[in-house]
């Protein structure tokens, strides 16, 4: 069986690296696609993997071009997007429906607000008849060429749902040559904080019944399209030993092995949000201050995010206690034991909102966080933190304010457990706590061979469809209608560039005329 596997850049491929091995070591040939760069360590990983596995390859996939079609197409797919946030329940989450407005075309900003008032049905219309625009903008013969290539009897795409993503290009291809398709999802806040699935895929591939009733709820997606297989991403941690006793790794990262040691766990946040090492050095201040008996003198391992770890430049925290700075991104087996063994051998585990967190309760620690108003809207402001708060008792510990917090973490560090909380369950291993995620995907993926997606044929109006397509096309070119065609972002980009040309034509003006004076007073000389 052949396999395409498109990702947004080699790094999306982390959460499905069991799978990938155990389709490998089945016998199937599988190609994983990037169509972006990154450089937080995700081609090593794909790398190590062709290295191991012969029948498994890995290269860039091509970007459609930048054309009209590419700009009509990117545009609706953004108005579709912020839409969809207009859904009642994002009404709690409303930093996502600001984050998506700033890059939404004001038409659809305009609309958003009038469906908002008008309710849910004319919401769901506006919606069903802005998807069926998109619909009709030409595909990009590059990219079925390059599907075709690859002869593939399956093509899975990751993670699909980014905002105005372009990798539904590569769906709609597969689609075109009748080659089934299916929906990786990539993480636990996906279905809920990212875009709209445009197209129905044959297999949407989905943790649990969150994920499932999300799929159903907010994308529309067929119940009999959708599969729970658990989060397959999560396997390789349970059942699993440290790599060292706690004495050797307290030594290794430079804390004292005489007293518990708490992890911090960094996030990444939205673009908007203070630097987290700010918040992380006045929370570590604020528990050297303490005076409960369990936080005194309790050891501190920070962990920064991979994609933040920036905002470390310059931060010492040697004078702040037994605290380290000490952790990589986990992609090969080295910083993964060493990120499981941080896990591991901590008395309880914080940070604001994080997987780490569901890692950390597989491994029976607790999980803490705390409310300051700086980063609420990251954690009240997505539907998905509200998972870890109310699925199957929940497993997160909220202190609201540094307080509140401190006394939760204190009264945790009185009594350490290593009791797996049944969210786990719920929420990783919905099969069951024995039943790993990354063989049922794999069995998925198999049954998809053979299954010929219907085309699509076009509708009595489609000639209205193309025309509007191609007036769209016109408005790209045409300056009167920026106020109206581009986001917010698009026009302070495009003034603040006018702005430059502008003054870089003064400035040419000035030089030619000072030349022009300077030529004419040398000639008044002679």
């Amino acid at each position: 069986m052949k396999i395409l596997f498109f990702g947004r850049h080699f790094t999306y491929f982390r959460n499905f690296e069991s799978v990938l091995r155990a389709l490998a070591e089945r016998g199937h040939h599988i190609h994983l696609a990037a169509d972006r760069h990154e450089a937080i360590g995700g081609l090593q990983l794909v790398q190590t993997l062709a290295a191991t596995y012969p029948n498994l390859t890995y290269g860039e996939a091509p970007a459609r071009a930048a054309d009209d079609d590419a700009w009509v197409a990117s545009h609706l797919r953004l108005g579709l997007d912020y839409l969809r946030y207009q859904h009642r329940i994002f009404d709690r989450a409303l930093t996502l429906r600001e984050r998506s407005r700033d890059r939404t075309p004001q038409i659809f900003v305009a609309v958003g607000r009038i469906v908002r008032r008008l309710g849910e049905p004319w919401r769901r219309l506006a919606v069903a008849l802005l998807r069926r625009l998109e619909q009709y903008v030409p595909e990009d013969p590059a990219l079925r060429a390059f599907i075709a290539s690859h002869e593939p009897d399956v093509v899975l795409i990751t993670p699909l749902i980014n905002l105005g993503s372009s990798q539904i290009e590569y769906q709609r291809a597969a689609h075109g040559l009748r080659i089934p398709n299916g929906l990786c999802v990539w993480s636990w806040d996906h279905l809920s904080s990212k875009a709209l699935i445009r197209d129905w895929p044959d297999r949407v591939f989905v943790w649990n019944d969150v994920q499932r009733r999300e799929a159903i709820e907010l994308h529309g997606i067929p119940n009999d399209r959708i599969v729970v297989t658990g989060a397959q991403c999560f396997d390789q941690w349970f059942n699993r030993q440290p790599s060292r006793d706690r004495a050797a790794f307290c030594a290794h990262v430079g804390l004292p092995s005489d007293r518990p040691f708490v992890m911090y766990a960094c996030s990444t946040l939205f673009d908007h949000s203070p630097p987290e090492a700010e918040l992380v050095v006045e929370w570590i201040r604020r528990v050297r201050a303490s005076t409960l008996p369990h936080l005194k003198d309790v050891g501190i391992l920070v962990r920064p995010h991979p994609s933040r770890t920036f905002e470390w430049d310059g931060v010492d925290l040697a004078s702040m206690g037994p605290t380290v700075l000490w952790g990589k991104n986990p992609l090969d087996p080295v910083s993964k034991a060493d990120y499981f063994d941080s896990m591991y051998h901590s008395a309880a585990v914080v940070g604001l909102i994080t997987s780490a967190f569901i890692e950390a309760g597989i491994v029976g620690r607790d999980v803490h966080t705390l409310l300051v108003p700086e980063f609420e809207d990251n954690q009240l402001g997505t539907v998905h933190y509200h998972y870890l708060t109310n699925t199957a008792g929940g497993l997160l510990t909220v202190g609201r304010g540094f307080d509140d917090h401190l006394q939760r973490l204190d009264a945790a560090l009185a009594h350490p457990t290593t009791t797996v909380k049944p969210f786990i369950e719920a929420f990783v291993r919905p099969h069951g706590l024995d039943v790993a995620g990354t063989p049922l995907f794999a069995d998925q993926v198999e049954t998809m061979k053979g299954l010929r997606p219907a085309v699509a044929r076009p509708g009595a109006l489609a000639f209205v469809w193309r025309w509007a397509i191609n007036r769209l096309r016109a408005l790209r070119h045409n300056e009167r209608w920026d106020r109206w065609v581009l986001s917010e972002r698009e026009l302070f980009v495009k003034r603040r560039n006018q702005q430059a040309r502008v003054l870089k034509a003064q400035r040419r003006g000035a030089a030619r005329r000072a030349r022009e004076s300077k030529e004419k007073d040398a000639l008044s000389r002679n």
